[in-house]
């Protein structure tokens, strides 16, 4: 029974890091600028979020977070941003480029452990950090005009920003005790639509009711399917898995990204750009 219910568990994770793997390809379709893009996102996975714990009767309880709530925001703060700087990336280098600078994150949550929570650099995982960078360093040098051009530069840090962002999510997480899982995930969601809004009608307003059918459905399928689906799937069936588990499962988004960018997108990579994917996907898997 158990057995059946963690390999039942390992299913649900990889569908939800090929959903999330599939992302690029929507939010390219989707004529909306970047920040009203992680809006409407948030929203929408708010929404499907606050549903699913309906009906599956999990509570948040405020007691006991009023220390954490800085950091729910704060966090949340910065998961909104990341969205914004990963679809930007989308929009000046390809899928696989933009994905893969993206996960960088795991090297920078590395280095900044060391420092803020005083974890010990053994010789792999400075070995680790060191072929990561590298690998960072050869999809940026680039290779053939296509893929190493100005505006795909400015996409690979775009996605760097992304990544940062992302990791300041996670190391901000690791302060948060009292709220764990989805729950955690909703509270942050909801930070991001508070400070999205303003900053949307700031910088240019909503024109979501201009879509056309094509990018309201594109749009609901990031909020819904990519957003909220996902994100119950995965924190459902995280507390039914090892870690590792969950981490060597977590390497079917990059990888599904970046086949779809050059099988249906037909978005080219070089080699050098090829071998530094594999240096960041491989050694952040090793460490």
């Amino acid at each position: 029974m158990n057995q059946n219910r963690t390999n039942r568990a390992r299913l649900m994770i990889a569908v939800s890091m090929a959903i999330f793997g599939t992302i690029g390809l929507f939010v390219r379709g989707i004529p909306l600028a970047s920040g009203e893009i992680a809006l409407c996102r948030a929203m929408l996975a708010v929404l499907a979020i606050g549903g699913h714990l309906v009906i599956t009767r999990q509570k948040i309880t405020l007691e006991g977070m009023k220390k954490e709530v800085l950091l729910l925001v704060v966090s949340g703060i910065a998961m909104g941003f990341n969205w914004i700087l990963l679809f930007e990336a989308y929009k000046y280098t390809t899928v696989s480029m933009a994905t893969l600078s993206y996960y960088a994150a795991p090297v920078i949550i590395t280095l900044v452990s060391t420092i803020l929570f005083r974890e010990k650099l053994t010789g792999k995982r400075l070995l680790c950090f060191v072929m990561s960078t590298l690998g960072i360093l050869l999809i940026t040098a680039g290779g053939g005009e296509e893929v190493s051009s100005g505006n795909s530069r400015v996409g690979i840090a775009f996605g760097l920003g992304a990544a940062v962002l992302y990791a300041t999510v996670v190391l901000l997480n690791k302060f948060i005790k009292k709220v764990d899982g989805i729950r955690r995930t909703f509270l942050q969601f909801v930070a991001a639509v508070v400070t999205l809004f303003p900053y949307v009608m700031l910088t240019g307003g909503l024109h979501v009711g201009e879509l056309d059918i094509r990018g309201l459905v594109l749009l609901f399928v990031v909020g819904l399917l990519h957003t909220g689906v996902a994100y119950c799937l995965y924190f459902s069936s995280l507390p039914h898995v090892t870690g590792q588990e969950a981490a060597v499962l977590s390497y079917i988004d990059p990888l599904t990204a970046v086949i779809l960018s050059v099988t249906i997108l037909h978005e080219p990579m070089s080699i050098r750009q090829i071998i530094g994917g594999a240096l960041i996907l491989g050694f952040t898997l090793l460490n």
